[in-house]
């Protein structure tokens, strides 16, 4: 740890000021034993007091589909997110259902194209879309590919150089937007799920099974399922999280369904029968199903004959995921 922009408050306590984050706000706590061992906790207050600036507000369904803007913590750059606010969202706290899109998506794709807003106000869910990436930190090569980069931070939190001070996707999803989300708005943070589409789905499967319990459950359209085996895999593990390929294990939905050992899970996927990244090898949902029968891990699996790996798709099947996660986020 740097020790660069420490203000020492007295022998026992340290704190220590991250560079980039606005004047007065503390990152880590650092407290030391008498024995010299030295414990970090994240200072909650950072991340709950960070302004939002909101960039948008449109009535829709009884509620409002906003997006905000805000400076986060673990990218280190501004980042957006979409929130859909049901009716209910105004007298009560409601449950969060997290969308995580794919490949090249914005927060805009899914708010736009899913057509999920009513079914989430007449279920009283709150539902949350991030952006896909950190956007515009300057880091050389990060425009120059589709699929890697902006737009594609594959919901892992990198090692590599350039990469690991920014593509942090992993722990943005997972702690700093939630305790946003939660202390922003009118969110029950003991009622999440999560789901999403192709790298977004790959992103759901891996929060869920890496964090038993706290998802109530999680659903995916088409996601990439053993991203170690498939090129759009390959490409972003090796550059994000270097060349050790044992690494990579902890961001593989295939490898954690064969070693969970957690809460009783009902997982629900639907996949277009049309999809060519299916009959191309990028998704491997077979890999999924079969350790996922192994662990004896409930899998609702529907092939939809002639859709392909479009909104198009989604918003065919949108309202059936919604109903699954009502059913257990307003159980």
């Amino acid at each position: 740890m740097e020790s660069s922009g420490c203000l020492k408050v007295n022998a026992a306590v340290q704190m220590w000021y991250k560079p980039g984050l606005r004047q007065g706000a503390c990152l880590l706590v650092c407290i030391w034993s008498e024995r010299g061992i030295e414990r970090q906790m994240h200072c909650s207050a950072v991340l709950s007091k960070m302004a939002l600036t909101q960039v948008s507000s449109n009535k829709c369904a009884g509620g409002y589909q906003k997006v905000y803007e805000h400076e986060s913590v673990e990218l280190q750059c501004k980042m957006k997110f979409a929130v859909y606010l049901p009716p209910k969202a105004e007298t009560d706290k409601c449950p969060v259902f997290y969308w995580l899109s794919g490949l090249t998506c914005t927060e805009q794709n899914f708010i736009t194209k899913a057509g999920a807003q009513q079914a989430a106000a007449d279920n009283g869910i709150i539902i949350v879309a991030p952006d896909t990436s950190p956007r515009g930190c300057g880091i050389e090569g990060e425009d120059e590919s589709w699929d890697f980069g902006t737009g594609a931070g594959f919901y892992v939190d990198a090692t590599e150089e350039p990469w690991k001070n920014n593509y942090r996707m992993y722990s943005y999803v997972t702690e700093e937007l939630p305790k946003l989300i939660n202390s922003n708005f009118a969110a029950d943070p003991d009622r999440m799920s999560i789901s999403g589409h192709s790298m977004g789905g790959h992103g759901a499967l891996v929060c869920t099974l890496r964090n038993p319990g706290r998802y109530k459950t999680v659903s995916a359209f088409a996601p990439i399922c053993n991203p170690i085996g498939c090129p759009w895999g390959q490409k972003a593990f090796a550059g994000y999280l270097g060349a050790d390929k044992s690494t990579w294990e902890a961001y593989d939905a295939t490898v954690l369904a064969a070693s969970y050992d957690g809460p009783k899970l009902d997982i629900l996927i639907d996949q277009g029968g049309d999809d060519q990244f299916l009959s191309s090898s990028q998704l491997l949902p077979d890999h999924l199903i079969a350790a996922c029968s192994a662990k004896k891990i409930p899998v609702v699996f529907r092939r939809q004959p002639g859709y392909d790996h479009s909104y198009f798709f989604i918003y065919s099947f949108m309202s059936d995921h919604i109903k699954h996660h009502a059913k257990y986020l307003n159980a």
